[in-house]
């Protein structure tokens, strides 16, 4: 430092950060609107090649049957008997009733036509995938500001997140809210730069996007149990101001307000449920008949993915309704695990085949050049990025407590706790892309590494051979969530 100049340097330097700042964002506003552009587009050309019909062998063929119904003015019910449990006519609960509302709308406008929805969502998941993603890494890497770019464009290029967006499934929705809600959790508890934490209206945006997640597939609701869990720790041992009650309580009661949104969003179709079997079902009547078919005797020690198991005989002349069948498949469910746990593991353990699948399988040609073009394409990025993120915060944490506490301890503990459910339950490629969209932020951070090696050793090389070369100032190794 010049003598007598270290008061203007300490000066300047808000200065020159905010103008650091202000220079990426104008970067990144210049670049955004190209990386959504190639998303569209490739997520329109799925949209088209799928065409104006539906697959009966996924589940896009349900939605499709049951928005149509809706959209006619026939309810949530289909006009023949239904997989797995659903009588021609009767009010059905087992699938997601803001996704199948979101067909119907489009259907009841553009008539029916798969097509139609295809495009609208194609065009909304390639803004909403990316764009999210892109504050996700903010989130998590504040001054990096490359690597958030670089998460985005990698989400707009996944090829399995440009082929779920072209189907009628859930997935492409489901990831939007989960990226938002970790987000927006980041940001009520403090990412580390430098904004405002604990505020009110994060919490209210945290409960929407949540709620909305569990509209659209209520097995992220364990996940929300423990992300309370997670929150009120910070809320309760915060270091500022943790001496002061009123402010824990108030942090407390932020986590309480979103819980109660949550419930908001879940309410309606509680009482509808209740109105309709005069049975409390808290949503959807899905998780008995997915805890009865995985764990059934017929899967042995090898599970079968796409293999349903029959309803129990015994029950199919009762007439239960669907509140009554969801109840009873998941009691029997939990009495296959009771009845062998040494088979519930070892089936269990197989499902790590089917989770993390990432070769060339029997199936079509289009699902395995989506495979093999997204997680087999980005499978070493995924693991370098997590292993150096997990490395440099732990050298920022005092202990491993410390680490989990830290943003990116609740994303490497979203990844652990739903990798884990899903082994555990039912697991299928599909079911991974969550995690995959959440780690999207390690592998941007993983190539943006591997690209500072590349110029740095081409920098080292031309100066061997004599060059002399001027490196642009690296990027710095700190503020990692």
């Amino acid at each position: 430092m010049i003598p007598g100049h270290g008061n203007s340097y300490a000066q300047a330097a808000p200065h020159f950060c905010l103008t650091a700042n202000t220079m990426a964002h104008q970067r990144d506003n210049r670049v955004l609107p190209g990386i959504f552009a190639i998303a569209i587009l490739l997520r329109l050309a799925a949209a088209v090649y799928f065409g104006d019909s539906t697959d009966p062998a996924i589940d896009e063929f349900s939605y499709s049957a049951l928005a149509a119904r809706v959209a006619d003015g026939h309810g949530f019910s289909f006009d023949e008997d239904w997989y797995p449990f659903t009588p021609a006519g009767t009010l059905t609960a087992h699938w997601s009733f803001l996704y199948t509302g979101f067909v119907a709308a489009i259907y009841a406008i553009a008539g029916y036509h798969p097509l139609v929805v295809r495009l609208v969502q194609s065009i909304l998941g390639g803004i909403l995938l990316p764009w999210l993603a892109y504050h996700l890494t903010k989130r998590l890497f504040p001054a990096r500001h490359s690597v958030a770019v670089i998460a985005a464009a990698c989400t707009a290029i996944y090829a399995y997140f440009i082929l779920y967006a072209a189907l009628l499934m859930t997935e492409t929705f489901f990831i939007a809210a989960l990226l938002w809600s970790l987000e927006r959790a980041m940001a009520l508890a403090g990412s580390g730069d430098g904004q405002a934490a604990w505020r009110w209206e994060t919490a209210a945006t945290l409960g929407v996007s949540l709620g909305l997640a569990a509209l659209l597939r209520q097995s992220i609701l364990p996940w929300v149990a423990l992300l309370f869990v997670w929150l009120l720790a910070k809320a309760f041992t915060g270091r500022e101001s943790s001496n002061q009650l009123h402010l824990r309580v108030r942090r407390g009661g932020m986590v309480v307000a979103t819980g109660l949104i949550i419930l908001l969003f879940i309410l309606p179709f509680t009482v509808r449920n209740y109105l309709a079997y005069g049975e409390l079902m808290l949503l959807n009547s899905n998780a008995g008949y997915a805890m009865y078919s995985a764990q059934h005797p017929l899967h042995g020690t090898d599970f079968q993915a796409f293999t349903a198991a029959p309803l129990p005989q015994e029950l199919l002349g009762q007439g239960l309704n669907e509140a009554q069948w969801d109840r009873a498949l998941m009691a029997r469910g939990i009495d296959f695990v009771l009845a062998d746990p040494i088979r519930y593991f070892r089936l269990s353990a197989s499902r790590l085949l089917d989770y993390f699948e990432f070769w060339p399988t029997e199936t079509t040609l289009l699902h395995n050049a989506g495979r093999l073009l997204s997680f087999t394409l980005f499978l070493p990025a995924f693991v370098a990025g997590i292993w150096t993120a997990a490395r440099q915060n732990r050298r920022q944490s005092r202990d491993r407590v410390g680490l989990w506490r830290r943003p990116a301890g609740l994303v490497f503990l979203f990844m652990l706790f739903y990798t884990v459910l899903h082994i555990f339950t039912w697991a299928m490629p599909r079911y991974r892309l969550p995690v995959d969209a959440v780690a999207m932020p390690f592998a941007a951070l993983a190539l943006q590494e591997a690209g500072q090696w590349v110029r740095r050793s081409r920098t080292k090389g031309w100066r061997l051979m004599g060059y002399q070369v001027n490196e642009p100032n690296p990027a710095p190794k700190d503020g990692h969530g």
